[in-house]
């Protein structure tokens, strides 16, 4: 298989590219600056230089690819219309090389569960459901997979919630680090109940979503089945550490009151973060959590780690590479 992976230098594109240089497949990536990626050359994955922007570099990038995985995706940002920008319009350009090129090429699209909203207790999220975005990131999101959808390009949507695992910087590394040292904030209660998925169950799903017949057109969620909560998660982070964290409840006027003002600083300075006042609607919900019971059924895809074995593994990466 000839494969074309955006965002290949990131967290989930990192690992989606180990997962087909495993497999044999022929690998080219599209990276902003191939001298940062020299560590993907050397491995055989050829380098193509552009951004999302370049529908140029993209033609060239999808030229002879039989799958195009779009992991690429802007989290923070200044505004909602640079979400747009990026998650939105950059779809649409990669659809467009795609359909330029001429070959067919099935587009792979990690979304996020963002994208559909939050669930409600005890009722984990299904294919099918009104999609409610919360965020301007899962507004840009949803966008982004009707970009597909009005299409003619074969594609796949992937849905995951929270990823987790070695190489991840952005979610879990500092709940890792706040429950070494004896305390954790959480935001609410605690009672907020997730589903999360390992990176590298994630990885083997896209490859799934890639190679497996009729599945164009679907949309999926792709998660671990098992249903925690935000303080069993803390809790278990801590246990992988050797401590029992306190746990430090954050009320939702706080949260509100700090994700404004780092998210109007960010804008003030003209810098993207993901810390903004909307995260609120985010952090302060009952459930999100999805069945990936459409996906396994179509694929044959199972997911190996549990929270409690994928947490033990990223914790032994975390110690491996010096980050705890």
């Amino acid at each position: 298989m000839n494969a074309l992976v955006t965002g290949s230098t990131g967290f989930v594109g990192g690992h989606l590219v180990d997962r087909l240089l495993a497999r044999g497949d022929s690998v080219t990536a599209l990276v902003r600056t191939p001298a940062r990626a020299a560590g993907l050359a050397s491995r055989g994955v050829r380098l193509v230089k552009g951004d999302l922007a370049d529908g140029t570099a993209l033609a060239e990038a999808a030229a002879d690819c039989t799958v195009v995985y779009h992991v690429a995706a802007l989290t923070g940002a200044v505004d909602e219309a640079e979400f747009l920008a990026a998650n939105r319009d950059g779809t649409a350009t990669v659809r467009d090389a795609v359909k330029s090129a001429g070959n067919a090429a099935r587009i792979v699209l990690v979304s996020s569960m963002a994208a559909g909203g939050p669930s409600r207790r005890d009722a984990p999220r299904g294919v099918g459901g009104d999609d409610a975005p919360v965020t301007m990131y899962g507004r840009s999101k949803l966008a982004a997979e009707q970009v597909l959808r009005d299409g003619t390009v074969p594609h796949v949507i992937v849905r995951p919630p929270t990823v987790y695992g070695p190489r991840d910087r952005d979610n879990l590394l500092a709940i890792f680090k706040a429950a070494r040292l004896g305390v954790a904030p959480i935001f609410g209660d605690g009672t907020m109940q997730i589903s999360m998925v390992h990176v590298e169950d994630l990885a083997d799903a896209l490859v799934q979503a890639g190679t497996t017949d009729d599945l164009d057109g679907r949309t999926f969620y792709v998660n671990h089945p098992e249903v925690t909560t935000t303080a069993e998660l803390v809790r278990e982070i801590g246990r992988q550490v050797g401590r029992n964290p306190a746990l430090i409840p954050i009320p939702r006027w706080l949260a509100h009151t700090a994700l404004s003002a780092t998210g109007g600083l960010a804008a003030l300075l003209g810098r993207k973060t993901i810390l903004r006042a909307d995260k609120t609607h985010e952090f302060f919900q009952e459930a999100w959590t999805a069945d990936p019971g459409e996906f396994i059924a179509a694929t044959g895809w199972l997911p190996r780690f549990d929270s409690a074995n994928g947490l033990a593994h990223t914790a032994a990466w975390y110690r491996s590479e010096g980050w705890l």
